[in-house]
């Protein structure tokens, strides 16, 4: 696999959902490309986003539509109006209510425009687009199209002959929806050619993109419903077992995360396909991708999918050594991180450590009061990667505030009694690890309280929907945060 981490780097963690400008979330428009640059001009050469794909209705972006297709959502509009398919949006249209526009009204008529206004280029680009990603887009958009059709029902609601999939039922679905399935490749090529351009531009900057991917997919996706032989369901479609972690520390009844297991006899049939294929379609969006719950690879907790909680489970072991070596095989390029927080056996870190994988250190949980605690920065190694915190902890300012004044005495005495105050001290404690790569969050950069965190985990409701301004950057954050990076050796502008 690739050897981009084995340098000192910089990073900063901020979705595409938090960028700022108009509209009901950030886009992969200008202010996008205005993010690059104040990267660039700090001497930070990484970027990392959360997952891109499509959310269910809670808007987490690690239950998605898709294990492939990008979000809509993120899609710029101006960009559509620069290319001619789409008139302006500042002039009348059926797509208005007052001052809001309908995103997917518009790109629909944006698909029109392309099909009679785009240049023959263009068309043959999406005709290639569509030949090349047929192995998931075909599926997905029909999907899509069909959970439109029933009201954005879970697949399984559906009439039998088309949760199942029969021959018949799924022609004729083909035919009946042909325009809504060619307007969801259209969105999907957009997505990609966008995403592509801004990489292409980060790249021109020396800055990498770092994305995630969950270990698990939702059983609402076309990924399920298309490949039910991958997962382990019953004859009826249902899971018989779902996904989640014990019971620990912070939960007495573990957690019941609901997603379907993989069935890795079969997958391991076909050499790993389906992985393969997801993590290409990764390997093209980014230069380096986090496996989220990595110790899922080495054995996953399965729990009865009629149990209420996730305490009645078990470990299953999974064939992550065989995984990883195909992946290493098949795409050469990436550079992978494991997420490897929680409860990690000797096993897993064994499977982490032969395939040379930077595992994760977060400063938030370092100071229990353990010196062997594996978070301390005296503990870490370089094959690694450090962060104040990550999008389901609190902001560094919001956890500080929490501690006792016992808690924050054992901090700032291990720290050296610094005079530089929370989140600050924080973030060049992680800037001054060994760890090649350290990663802050932009709201520890803006110095935000627990009113700015991005996700409280356990929750449904008021999570990812964080976004920043660039007035909250002052001269004096930006400046102060581009010397870290420079004092400390991670300074990469060129």
């Amino acid at each position: 696999m690739s050897n981009l981490l084995n340098s000192r780097r910089a990073g900063i963690l901020l979705h595409i959902s938090s960028l700022p400008g108009a509209g009901g979330n950030g886009d992969l428009g200008q202010e996008a490309y205005n993010f690059v640059n104040f990267l660039h001009d700090s001497g930070v050469s990484v970027w990392q986003t959360l997952p891109l794909g499509m959310p269910h209705d809670d808007g987490s972006p690690y239950q998605c539509l898709s294990a492939h297709a990008g979000n809509p959502a993120f899609i710029n509009i101006q960009w559509l109006e620069k290319k001619g398919w789409l008139e302006s949006v500042d002039s009348p249209n059926d797509c208005c209510k007052g001052d809001l526009f309908t995103k997917s009204c518009l790109l629909a008529k944006a698909f029109s425009g392309f099909k009679s206004l785009a240049t023959e280029e263009d068309k043959k680009s999406f005709q290639q687009f569509c030949e090349d990603n047929a192995n998931w887009l075909d599926d997905f958009s029909l999907f899509f199209s069909l959970r439109l059709e029933y009201e954005n029902q879970c697949w399984n609601q559906w009439p039998e002959p088309l949760k199942n999939r029969k021959t018949v039922a799924i022609k004729k679905a083909r035919q009946r929806l042909s325009s809504l399935i060619e307007g969801a490749k259209f969105e999907q090529f957009v997505f990609f050619k966008q995403w592509t351009e801004l990489k292409l531009y980060a790249k021109e900057k020396n800055v990498l993109l770092f994305g995630d991917i969950p270990i698990f997919v939702s059983y609402d996706s076309s990924d399920v419903w298309a490949n039910r032989e991958v997962f382990k369901l019953n004859d009826a479609g249902e899971m018989s077992v779902v996904a989640g972690v014990p019971p620990d520390y912070f939960s007495e009844t573990g957690q019941r995360w609901g997603n379907p297991h993989y069935d890795w006899k079969h997958l391991k049939k076909t050499d790993f396909k389906w992985w393969v294929e997801r993590i290409k379609t990764q390997d093209a969006l980014f230069d380096i991708v986090r496996i989220d719950h990595f110790r899922g690879l080495e054995a996953a907790w399965e729990i009865p999918a009629d149990e209420d909680t996730a305490i009645n489970g078990q470990w299953v072991k999974a064939p992550g050594r065989a995984l990883l070596k195909v992946i290493a095989k098949e795409c050469s390029s990436i550079s992978l991180v494991a997420e490897d927080l929680g409860i990690i056996t000797e096993e897993v870190d064994a499977l982490r450590h032969e395939f040379d994988l930077p595992g994760m250190k977060i400063l938030q949980f370092a100071f229990d009061g353990s010196s062997d605690n594996l978070y301390l920065p005296h503990n870490h190694e370089k094959n690694s990667v450090v962060y104040t915190g990550t999008h389901d902890n609190d902001t560094t300012l919001g956890w500080f505030n929490s501690l006792n004044d016992h808690d924050k005495f054992r901090i700032y005495e291990y720290l050296g009694f610094s005079k530089t105050a929370m989140p600050n001290t924080l973030i060049g404690t992680a800037l001054s690890s060994v760890a090649n790569l350290a990663i802050i969050p932009m709201q520890d950069i803006l110095e935000l309280g627990s009113e700015d965190r991005m996700n409280i985990p356990g929750t449904r409701e008021g999570n990812w929907k964080w976004r920043f301004e660039w007035s909250r950057l002052t001269e004096e954050r930006s400046r102060r945060f581009a010397h870290l990076v420079e004092m400390f050796g991670r300074c990469s502008k060129t």
